[in-house]
């Protein structure tokens, strides 16, 4: 089982999405997060270390990612989506950006 971790600013909108809308895909276990001190969800370093994958949306969420938990990212392959801040949570257009960007990352 290959884990997956989603990661945004706030664990509000997009990463949220991406752990709903991917849940049930086989062969994954999804977390997500937010790189913000007051995330919903603020990134752990348990969580890092149960990720095999980390998926960002943001090339400055890979910027603080790297400078936050430097220590906890060897060996760790981080994706970065360039998905930007404009969507509601589960938006249609969103979901579609997501399915499409992630195809790669999935099993």
């Amino acid at each position: 089982m290959k884990h997956l971790l989603f990661l945004c600013s706030q664990n509000k909108l997009r990463s949220p999405t991406a752990e709903t809308i991917f849940a049930d895909h086989p062969g994954i276990d999804i977390d997500s997060a937010g790189l913000n001190n007051d995330a919903i969800v603020p990134l752990s370093a348990e969580q890092l270390e149960w990720a095999d994958f980390i998926i960002v949306m943001e090339r400055t969420h890979r910027t603080r990612l790297n400078r936050k938990f430097k220590h906890a990212l060897a060996g760790k392959r981080i994706a970065v989506l360039g998905i930007p801040d404009n969507y509601e949570y589960m938006d249609p257009d969103l979901i579609q950006l997501l399915k499409v960007r992630c195809a790669p990352y999935l099993p």
